[in-house]
C-alpha cells in the first residue's frame, strides 16, 4: 500500500515559526528528507524511529541532486510510509515544492502540501520593515537572485517599478541586480537592507541604499543565507526598532 507524502514548510528559521499543521507532520512522519536551514528544535520532535535523510542544498552546490530527491521520496512512499519532506521557509516559494509535487503527481504517489511561512516576508519583518505599508507601498514582488542556469533573475526592468522588491538568494548577483535595477530607472537613493539568517538569532542585518548595499553587506561579511529588501518601507526600521517600546522580533543590527 502506497504512503503519502507531505511537503512541508518549515518556517524562516526560529522553530517556533512553523505552523501547527506542520509540526503535527513532524510528529507522525515514519521518514523526514529535510533541507539546510530547518532548524535542529524541529528535527528533535520527530519520532525515535523516524528515518532522516539530510538533503541539503546552498548556492552552488548540494548534497543530493534534486531528481534523486525526487526518487527517494517515491520509494520511501511505495514502501508504505508517510514521508515529511520538510523545507525552510514555504515548499512553493522558491523551495522546489512545486517540481516535487509534480513529480509525485506524475507517478500518482498521494501527497498534500502543508504551506510554511515564507523568509520573504518574515525576515524583513524580524527586521523591523514590513514589506507592505498602505502609505509607502502598495506592491510588492518576491524574486530570486538567481535562476537554474545562474543568471541574474526575472526581468528587473518590470520589477524596478513596484513598490518593494525582495530578494531570495540574491547576494552573489546583488552588485549586478543592483545595478540592473538602476539602469531600468529605480533611483540610485532607494533605501536597501540585507537580512542575514532571518528570525534567527544571530540575525544581522545591514542598511543603505540600492547604490551601496551590495558593497556594504560585502563590508559587513553577510553571506547567505540572506533576503535583500530595497523600498522606501526600508525607512521604517529605524522607526520600529529604535522607538520606545517598539520591538521587532529577532532584529539586532543597523
Amino acid at each position: 500500500m502506497t504512503g503519502k507524502v507531505y511537503l512541508v514548510g518549515a518556517g524562516p528559521g526560529d522553530p517556533g515559526l512553523i505552523t501547527v499543521r506542520g509540526l503535527a507532520c513532524i510528529r507522525r512522519a515514519d521518514a523526514i528528507v529535510y533541507d539546510r536551514l530547518v532548524a535542529p528544535e524541529l528535527l528533535a520532535e520527530a519520532r525515535p524511529d523516524a528515518q532522516l535523510y539530510y538533503v541539503g542544498k546552498g548556492e552552488g552546490w548540494e548534497t543530493v541532486s534534486q531528481d534523486d530527491i525526487n526518487r527517494m521520496l517515491e520509494s520511501l512512499a511505495v514502501r508504505g510510509l508517510e514521508v515529511c519532506r520538510l523545507k525552510g521557509g514555504d515548499p512553493f516559494v522558491f523551495g522546489r515544492g512545486g517540481e516535487e509535487a509534480e513529480y509525485l503527481a506524475t507517478r500518482s504517489i498521494p501527497f498534500e502540501v502543508v504551506p510554511g511561512v515564507s523568509a520573504a516576508i518574515a525576515a524583513p519583518a524580524a527586521a523591523g520593515i514590513p514589506v507592505t505599508h498602505r502609505a509607502q507601498a502598495t506592491s510588492v514582488v518576491i524574486a530570486t537572485g538567481h535562476t537554474c542556469s545562474g543568471s541574474a533573475g526575472p526581468a528587473w526592468e518590470a520589477a524596478a517599478g513596484l513598490d518593494t522588491i525582495v530578494l531570495l538568494m540574491g547576494m552573489k548577483n546583488l552588485p549586478a541586480i543592483s545595478q540592473r535595477l538602476m539602469a531600468a530607472g529605480r533611483s540610485p537613493a532607494t533605501p536597501a537592507a540585507v537580512v542575514r539568517r532571518g528570525t534567527w538569532p544571530d540575525q544581522q542585518v545591514v542598511t543603505g541604499t540600492l547604490a551601496d548595499i551590495a558593497e556594504r553587506a560585502r563590508a559587513a561579511g553577510l553571506g547567505p543565507p540572506a533576503t535583500v529588501v530595497i523600498g522606501e518601507v526600508v525607512r521604517l526600521r529605524d522607526r520600529l526598532v529604535n522607538a520606545k517600546g517598539a520591538h521587532a522580533p529577532g532584529a539586532v543590527g543597523r
